[in-house]
């Protein structure tokens, strides 16, 4: 087997795990109530229910989770016993996830969105949209998450802008969106559901605003949708 064809053989098994550990961390596992990690800075899985417990591994953010028990800790701490996968078990603070079963879950998960900035504000509200879709608080998340990626619109064309040689673009023939529009700055936020624009008169990357047309097409009469329109209109001129 020569060197080409090993190279290939590796990329597709590197790919193959990389699409199966995806899969498995969206797939919930068997044996309780669904939950997610909504808080990844205390999502550490233990042996027992004690913050002082062996700590087996930590889990990222939208890891499924199925809840098999509670009890509170020595310390106080409500904690969760999860199975994480069929052979991976233990114990999460209670915090650290959510479910759609649990009074108070998505109000607190809600005032996490809020909190957040940037990155993490988009993200956590994507988990939210994704694991909550008839939530009366979704207006109020896509609102969120709307208004976080204008922001972060003007701070990634400051960076392009930046980081793009206009000579270079000129060089390479293509149209200078596409440069913009394929700034590697975009990607995890792509990954998130975000669409990005690039405004040719103000050589600016601008969000597509499609979150602000959800909420005034499925939620006309919410107290959102006022400022949906406005946002929208001020987009479109």
């Amino acid at each position: 087997m020569n060197r080409s064809s090993r190279l290939l053989i590796s990329l597709l098994i590197l790919q193959f795990a990389h699409a199966a550990g995806f899969a498995q961390k969206r797939r919930p596992p068997a044996g309780g109530r669904v939950a997610i990690v909504v808080d990844e800075r205390l999502a550490a899985l233990r042996d027992s229910p004690s913050l002082s417990a062996k700590l087996l591994r930590r889990l990222g953010r939208g890891r499924l989770v199925a809840i098999t028990g509670a009890v509170i800790g020595k310390e106080g701490i409500a904690f969760y016993r999860v199975n994480v996968t069929r052979r991976t078990r233990g114990w999460l603070q209670r915090e650290a996830v959510a479910t759609r079963s649990r009074l108070g879950d998505e109000k607190r998960f809600y005032q996490l969105i809020a909190a957040s900035q940037d990155f993490d504000r988009i993200a956590r509200a994507r988990i939210f949209l994704d694991f909550f879709p008839r939530s009366s608080l979704r207006p109020a998340v896509l609102l969120l998450y709307a208004s976080a990626a204008d922001s972060l619109a003007e701070k990634l064309t400051r960076e392009a802008t930046r980081r793009l040689d206009l000579k270079e673009m000129k060089a390479g023939g293509a149209p200078e969106s596409s440069y913009f529009l394929n700034y590697t700055g975009l990607d995890r936020y792509n990954r998130q559901g975000l669409r990005f624009l690039f405004d040719q008169q103000t050589k600016s990357i601008r969000y597509d605003g499609a979150a602000w047309r959800e909420i005034v097409r499925r939620y006309p009469h919410s107290t959102e949708a006022e400022e949906a329109r406005q946002r929208g209109r001020v987009r479109s001129e």
